[in-house]
């Protein structure tokens, strides 16, 4: 019986090989494989074609930007950038204030923002109770999707009166340069806090998703060997997470430096400069926001294009070195 059975198994066995030989199982083959072919170099090209339509997106904008913009970089050279003074009746214009009042708004962001995005993004991975871990998270989350108008308005009639009160006399009576002034409730250093609550929420979730990503095994060694809570993040999560805490910063400050509605209600909106955060300036965004709808075609409308190079050339070089940081990080975390 079983010898039988051996034989029929053979025979099926070398008729399935021989129909796999013969001419029309060959030519199914070849035609299922060149149509696999083919719609693999149709995949190729399609994205491809996407990949080079930001590309072109990209380069186009540049274009536009410099074309538009030409007309001021002809008349005023490489004075538009080192000019302290934005004259729209005279018709001199000059950037630094501008690019003064865009880097110390979005420095003052970073440096309150990094730290509790950190310590939120932390609590809600290590140390939050589970029943409170997702609607905490949610409501982060919620901030991050609050219009920049908002937040503009609330610091405007919210946090403008409460730092006109209370936090600017204090830190007018340190005696430092920087908060030098009478107390105004507007200016450089509100609209730096106004945008550090939003960048906050960006931050936070960044990092929280990426501390998530940290093996429990990993965690779970260190905390057996004895370690505390901060030395399993110190020695642990933040190695195995430099490279996206780093880009969570980055996209913080890349909304920081764009930011145009918030900034606008709170940065008072004054074309000077002072040495003082509590002083009235003006940022990229905001004088954008401010004069495009009546500027003057001749040199006003390009000297505002010029600005918005500008601002394009500051993000292009903050990401540059974001990515110069991610691939150092990657380098000697030996990835």
């Amino acid at each position: 019986m079983s010898t039988f059975a051996t034989h029929t198994v053979d025979d099926e066995m070398k008729r399935d090989a021989q129909a796999a030989h013969s001419p029309s199982t060959q030519a199914a083959i070849a035609a299922r494989v060149a149509t696999f072919a083919r719609a693999d170099r149709w995949f190729e090209r399609v994205t491809l074609g996407f990949a080079l339509l930001v590309l072109l997106s990209l380069a186009g904008l540049l274009a536009s930007l410099l074309i538009e913009a030409w007309p001021a970089i002809r008349e005023f050279g490489f004075g538009f950038l080192v000019g302290t003074t934005w004259s729209p009746s005279d018709e001199r214009y000059g950037a630094v204030i501008a690019i003064y009042g865009t880097l110390a708004t979005s420095a003052i962001a970073l440096v309150f923002a990094v730290p509790i995005s950190f310590g939120i993004a932390l609590f809600l991975t290590e140390t939050c109770p589970l029943w409170l871990r997702r609607p905490l998270g949610t409501a982060i989350e919620l901030l991050a999707g609050v219009p920049s108008i908002i937040y503009g308005i609330w610091g405007l009639f919210v946090l403008a009166p409460l730092f006109q009160t209370w936090i600017q006399p204090l830190l007018t009576a340190t005696g430092l340069p920087i908060f030098s002034g009478p107390p105004l409730g507007i200016g450089v250093f509100t609209a730096g806090m106004v945008l550090a609550l939003m960048v906050i929420p960006f931050t936070a979730s960044v990092m929280r998703d990426v501390f998530e990503t940290v093996p429990p095994v990993l965690k779970e060694s260190a905390y057996g060997l004895g370690c505390t809570t901060w030395e399993v993040v110190r020695n642990v999560v933040l190695p195995y997470t430099r490279v996206g805490v780093i880009g969570g910063v980055m996209l913080g400050l890349g909304r920081a430096l764009g930011e145009t509605m918030a900034v606008t209600f709170v940065i008072g909106n004054a074309n000077r400069l002072a040495s003082s955060l509590f002083a009235p300036g003006n940022s990229i965004a905001s004088t954008l926001a401010n004069e495009f709808a009546e500027a003057d075609p001749a040199l006003h409308v390009p000297s505002l294009f010029a600005l918005g190079l500008l601002l394009f050339v500051i993000t292009f070089f903050v990401l540059a070195a974001a990515r110069w940081l991610t691939a150092r990080g990657t380098r000697r975390a030996g990835i």
